[in-house]
Formats: C-alpha cells, sequence, structure tokens
C-alpha cells in the first residue's frame, strides 16, 4: 500500500475551500489531537501498527468506517462493488470492509473476482481504505464479519477459511440437514478462530480480525457460544456488532406493520438458545439487546475483565427508497456457477429495503496515531472505538486519569491501574454535530450517561447473561451545548476493579431499562412494530474502560 495517500480532510496539500463541512469538522479534531499533516503521514511498513499504537494514552484521529457491506458478489444483495465504494466515499468513509456471505460459487469464483476489483479501487482511490472480507456462516450458530489485512495471501486465507470451517457449506449450522451434531458444529468455530489466529501467527497474513454479526436476530448465538469464541483466541475474536445494519426496515409506511429496526422481526426457534427471554429479539433504540441492555449480554462479558468490543454497520444489501433491481441471469447462469450477481438495472420506482448505504446512518469510529490499513486493524483491537447513529455528533474524546497524575490517562479501551480509595477524573470531551446528516436534520446530544460494572473475574457459569453490579451512575445533560466542550466526572476506585463506558441520544425516546429503572432510568426502548423511524431515535455508545485495583 506505499501509493496510500491521506484523505482529503487530513492532507494539508487540500485547501479547506475544498472541503465539504464534515471535511472541515474532521480537518479541526485532527488538528486539535496534534496530528495534522506529517505527524499522521501514512502508516509505514517500516513502523509496526501494533508498536506505535501501543501506548495507553496515545493522541488520536478517528476514522470512520463500515465493516459489513454486500455487492453482488453475495447471493442476496444487489448493487455492484462500484456503486458502494462511491457510496460510502460520498457519506464521508474513510475505510470499509467488504464482507461477502460464504456460498457455493463465492470461494471458487466471486472471491477471486472481488479481489480483481478491490486492487483496482485501490489503486485509483488511494485515499480510501478498502479491506476484503468474509461474512463467516459459524457452525452452530449465526454469522461473523472476518477481516483480513491487505497482502498477498489476503484472498486465499479468506477462501481456504470459506471452504474449511464454514457453517453453511458444511451443514454445520443450526436448523441445516444433518446437523444436529451441536457439540461437533460448536467445537469447530472454536478450531475456525484459532486456524485464523495462526495464520495471524505464522505471518501468512499480516493480520485478521472476527466480530459476531446481529447476534441476536435469531437467538442462536449462546452465552457460552460467544465466550468461546473470544476465549480461543482474543486477538482475533474481538467482539460483535452492538446495532445491526437494516436500520430502516421499520420506517412508517415502508415494509409494513410488523417490521423492527435492524430486521429483528424474529421469535424463538428450536435453534435459539433457551436462556434467551421473549424480549432479547428486538432492537432498543436500534441496537441489539445484548449491548442495549445494561447489566445484561455484554456487560456480563465485560465483567470478566476482559475487552469485547462492539461496532455498528449498514450490512448493506437493498437500499432503503433505492430504484435499483436484480439484473437478470443468462441462459445457464447462476450463482453456483459465477459467483456473482448480474449487474442491477435501474427502474425509477423504489424498490423493497432495509439497509442505508455504506455510512449513510451508521458509522463506527476507530481511533489510530497514523493513517492506513494495519492501523485501524490495530484500532479495532486495542478498542479505541464509538458509534453513532444518524451522524449524532463529530467527535468523541474519552479519557480516565488518576487525579494525582500529570498525565492523560488511559483512553478506550484501555486499562488503568489504581489503588483502593483513588479519586479519578472521567474526562468527555464531545463535539457536538457541525451540519445537516444526510435526512437533513442537524442532529442535538440530549445527554451522556456513564455505565459502571464491577470487574468479578471468569464467568461461573458461561452461559450467564446478568452482570448485577452494573447500573448508569451518572447523566450529564447536555442539549442545547454547541461546538466542542468536555465534562469531567468524577469517580472513585473501591475495593473491586471495574469498568466505564459512555451511552447518550438525541433524547427523543427513553425509557425505564430491560433490567429497571433503578439500573437504567432512561435508557433506550423498542418501537412499535413498524413504527421506528432512525431518524428520529439516535445514539452514540462507546467501548469501556477499565480499572484495576492494586490487590482487588
Amino acid at each position: 500500500m506505499n501509493d496510500q495517500q491521506l484523505p482529503a480532510w487530513a492532507d494539508p496539500s487540500v485547501s479547506t475551500e475544498d472541503l465539504d463541512p464534515q471535511g472541515l469538522s474532521r480537518r479541526g479534531l485532527l488538528g486539535r489531537a496534534g496530528l495534522f499533516g506529517a505527524a499522521f503521514a501514512l502508516g509505514s511498513a517500516a513502523v509496526p501498527a501494533a508498536a506505535s499504537e501501543s501506548q495507553d494514552d496515545p493522541r488520536l484521529a478517528y476514522l470512520v468506517g463500515d465493516h459489513h457491506i454486500h455487492t453482488v458478489y453475495s447471493h442476496d444483495a444487489k448493487y455492484t462493488f462500484s456503486q458502494l465504494a462511491a457510496a460510502g466515499a460520498k457519506y464521508g468513509l474513510d475505510w470499509m470492509a467488504f464482507t461477502e456471505h460464504s456460498n457455493f460459487g463465492h470461494a471458487k469464483y466471486g472471491a477471486p473476482l472481488e479481489h480483481d476489483e478491490i486492487l483496482k479501487a485501490r489503486a485509483e482511490n488511494p485515499r480510501q481504505l478498502i479491506f476484503q472480507g468474509l461474512e463467516w456462516y459459524i457452525p452452530a450458530a449465526e454469522h461473523c464479519t472476518v477481516i483480513a489485512a491487505p497482502g498477498p495471501n489476503e484472498v486465499d486465507l479468506l477462501t481456504k477459511f470459506e471452504s474449511a470451517y464454514d457453517g453453511k457449506l458444511l451443514g454445520y449450522t443450526e436448523g441445516a440437514p444433518g446437523a444436529a451434531d451441536t457439540a461437533r458444529n460448536e467445537a469447530h468455530a472454536v478450531k475456525a478462530i484459532q486456524w485464523l489466529a495462526e495464520q495471524r501467527r505464522t505471518g501468512y497474513v499480516d493480520d485478521v480480525l472476527v466480530l459476531a454479526n446481529h447476534p441476536l436476530r435469531l437467538g442462536i448465538d449462546s452465552p457460552h457460544e460467544m465466550r468461546n469464541w473470544r476465549d480461543a483466541a482474543p486477538e482475533i475474536m474481538i467482539g460483535m456488532e452492538g446495532a445491526p445494519g437494516a436500520q430502516g426496515a421499520a420506517i412508517p409506511g415502508w415494509r409494513g406493520a410488523t417490521s423492527i429496526r435492524g430486521e429483528y422481526e424474529n421469535k424463538p426457534s428450536a435453534q435459539s438458545w433457551a436462556g434467551y427471554p421473549a424480549e432479547a429479539y428486538l432492537t432498543y433504540g436500534g441496537f441489539d439487546w445484548a449491548t442495549a441492555t445494561v447489566g445484561g449480554l455484554w456487560d456480563a462479558m465485560l465483567s470478566e475483565g476482559k475487552l469485547f468490543s462492539i461496532t455498528t454497520n449498514s450490512d448493506a444489501h437493498r437500499i432503503v427508497f433505492d430504484t435499483w433491481k436484480n439484473g437478470d441471469w443468462l441462459p445457464g447462469q447462476n450463482f453456483d456457477n459465477t459467483g456473482r450477481l448480474p449487474d442491477p438495472v435501474n427502474t425509477d420506482t423504489p424498490q423493497p429495503g432495509s439497509d442505508f448505504w455504506p455510512g449513510q446512518f451508521s458509522r463506527t469510529h476507530v481511533g489510530v496515531t497514523r493513517y492506513g490499513y494495519r492501523s485501524v486493524m490495530a484500532g479495532l483491537r486495542a478498542g479505541r472505538v464509538w458509534l453513532d447513529h444518524g451522524h449524532l455528533l463529530d467527535g468523541l474524546e474519552v479519557r480516565l486519569k488518576r487525579d494525582c497524575d500529570h498525565g492523560r490517562g488511559v483512553t478506550l479501551g484501555g486499562r488503568l491501574r489504581v489503588r483502593k480509595g483513588e479519586r479519578l477524573t472521567l474526562t468527555v470531551t464531545v463535539t457536538s454535530a457541525s451540519r445537516p446528516n444526510p435526512q437533513g436534520i442537524l442532529p442535538e446530544l440530549a445527554h451522556v450517561d456513564v455505565i459502571r460494572g464491577t470487574v468479578r473475574g471468569p464467568a461461573a457459569d458461561r452461559d450467564s447473561w446478568r452482570a448485577p453490579d452494573a447500573k448508569v451512575v451518572s447523566t450529564k445533560e447536555v442539549s442545547g451545548r454547541k461546538g466542542t466542550y468536555t465534562l469531567r466526572i468524577p469517580l472513585t476506585a473501591g475495593d473491586e476493579s471495574f469498568y466505564v463506558r459512555l451511552r447518550g441520544s438525541d433524547g427523543n425516546r427513553h425509557g425505564a431499562g430491560y433490567l429497571g429503572a433503578s439500573v437504567d432510568p432512561h435508557g433506550p426502548v423498542p418501537h412499535e412494530p413498524g413504527n421506528g423511524d432512525p431518524w428520529a431515535d439516535t445514539w452514540f455508545y462507546s467501548n469501556p474502560m477499565f480499572v484495576d485495583v492494586k490487590g482487588a
């Protein structure tokens, strides 16, 4: 990637007059981080990203991306690679990962064909980071994003992995004919992640990451499976979608009276894990129940003291109100013998769809110190991640430090070591939205919530989805505040180690959280079926920071 270039907003040779309002805002954030110009030069092959981003307190720039996108190389999608890449650029994405479904025809035909397009796009648009990935059908469970770092073996890694470990191709997914051997299937999923870790360890590829997709959509990703995947290779299996794609599914009057944001319209099936309540199959403010429930599954995993990141994305298949339809097959052709759908055809009439374009609504922000592919992957692995819907914020900078320190402390994904009784300060710097979002709305943040949970170590019950000590401990009302402002929240270290994470919203829709008002007094709530305008209920979430109490 030696010909890679900085994005226009980060490139000093691009005049401010040539930037749109989003670019101007991001340039300002970069300047305040002290990274503008040469300080944010391309990630060099001579400086491994892991080495350049190993500090707990780096100065960060946040790159905006989407790790879950489908093109004509997926059997159930519609758009060409170039259509989606152009949309990502239009909506301000710095990085994109194309994750086509595993399928008969994909590994043999589709993946190599798409790789050729990706190589061409990298050469023609060096300002955008374009990853090739895969949506893996997990044996005994649902789906995962697999992302490979660019390099000579990236497509070979993906196709070998798909052929050897994909649950759909092997018949190892729950509900498939002959898939009753759940123990075997679950073990195969663990072996798959371990195999990916080995390819990274041996240098076959520079890097590879895995994230669970829409984990509670069908309820077949049990808590013990998610813990097993994480523990098999925590440097590879780094987290899950906190919010799924398909956020336009319940726009009023669009898909139907039963539609739910994220297409979470399923009921428990015979394959679902029996321990999930019926409410787990809905989204809350557009977020998966596992993430949106304070004291729920995400908090239960964090309470073990292990980082497990969340993301959001478009899961682009079919865009709401778009007028393109799938093209027709030529005689004798099908997906199995081509690995690619026919190009779409414009009808000038809105077609069915649930998704937004990449970057149009859902954004994952990854903190990096240098610009490049490996830096994005290192930032994801380190947990320097926050996410928003509807372009709710322009920027978020979070630090946690001991009051007796003069340093900058730790940021998202970091770990602070303290003594019992020490006083800490959580510093949250918000940059409000500076321009209308793609819907024409100027978003306004109404509140910032601080969620704190106790770290108790490995779960005795690996199917537990409860973190009984996690709760909202502070809420800062910020309605009407504009520009860049800083909140300072005092914290005190008690007897036990703990973590803190952030959440906030536009304030439009609130209610008591799933585990009660004493845990979460004004959390996200489900919308009425068929009446879930996503632009009217937007949230941001951040990854946690851990505090290790000495002697705990």
